[in-house]
């Protein structure tokens, strides 16, 4: 049988159709990320019905659809209950309804960093260990964590998920989620703007073009010797270096994984960011690896898959 997995970017919105653990079959649309959840639905309704049309699956044949989201979910209840300006109207919306209505089968969803962990432990590079953490850096900043085996959750679905507002300036910008010096508000792409306008010591014509640079860009201008890009990169890396080592302090992992778009640029981060960590991380036991994700911007696909699939085994036991 088959499952749709379905990852809902901030720039980008992944639909994987599974079978037996593997992707199959591979839809990419635009996010649409301003206009909200609710209007991106008939899309990517539409996306999955001509994706199993395609290959002639009937509804009976998926066993579930997930959806890893990019903000607080309740996985219990298999809803949304709270964003930071990624589709904000989620928490208005009765996803699991939606499901029922156009497929009849089994739904999950879950943190998008939270299943990106679970992917990479299950498949991919942390597979086989019991305590990791995942680092996610693209649009936002996301966490997942691994611990004794386990992924963790807390009271209220939150636990190991909000890497990405660990204050790591008390005094710095303001973040989308209210507070001040949170990692994604001093170097995340949905800041990269303001980033460059803000600092003090960018001059004025690379300010000018801060609107139109990705971290793909400023990555490749400061490998050209460009003085301004070496300056803002050099202090976002240092940012996800603090951050990996408050991350390392709080849940004392085997090993960090980092994943995201922004690691396109792996060959230059993990080496700067292992530098620092084995400098300044408090690991008397041993120091702790940095690695890239092995599964790549698929990563939270295969972490939803692992718990649909098991998911399923536990229906059939109580049936």
């Amino acid at each position: 049988m088959y499952s749709i997995v379905i990852d809902l970017g901030g720039t980008i919105i992944k639909i994987g159709l599974m079978y037996k653990g593997d992707i199959c079959e591979y839809k990419r649309l635009d996010s649409n990320l301003s206009v909200g959840l609710l209007p991106n639905l008939p899309r990517i309704k539409q996306e999955i019905n001509e994706i199993l049309s395609g290959r002639n699956i009937r509804h009976a044949d998926l066993y579930g659809i997930g959806i890893a989201f990019p903000g607080l979910v309740d996985p219990v209840r298999n809803q949304v209950i709270s964003t930071n300006e990624k589709y904000d109207d989620a928490c208005h919306i009765n996803i699991s309804e939606w499901v029922q209505a156009n497929w009849n089968t089994l739904f999950y969803i879950d943190n998008d960093a939270r299943m990106a962990v679970t992917g990479e432990w299950c498949k991919g590079t942390a597979a086989g260990l019991d305590n990791v953490v995942m680092m996610t850096l693209g649009t936002g900043i996301g966490t997942g964590v691994i611990m004794d085996g386990k992924v963790i959750y807390g009271q209220h679905f939150q636990a190991g998920s909000l890497g990405g507002h660990f204050v790591v300036d008390y005094k710095g910008r303001k973040c989308t989620c209210g507070n001040k010096g949170c990692v994604e508000a001093l170097a995340s792409s949905f800041f990269l703007s303001t980033i460059i306008k803000e600092h003090p010591q960018v001059s004025f014509s690379f300010k000018r073009e801060a609107d139109r640079l990705d971290f793909k860009e400023l990555f490749c201008l400061a490998q050209a010797g460009n003085t301004d890009a070496v300056l803002v990169r050099n202090e976002c890396l240092d940012i996800w270096s603090a951050a990996v080592i408050t991350y390392i302090h709080a849940y004392d992992p085997e090993i960090v994984v980092l994943g995201g778009g922004i690691m396109k640029s792996q060959q230059i981060i993990i080496p700067y960011l292992q530098k620092k960590v084995d400098e300044y991380a408090w690991c008397p036991s041993g120091k702790v690896p940095l690695v890239h994700s092995s599964l790549g911007d698929d990563v939270a696909l295969y972490g939803l898959e692992y718990i649909l699939q098991k998911k399923k085994i536990n229906r059939l036991y109580q049936c």
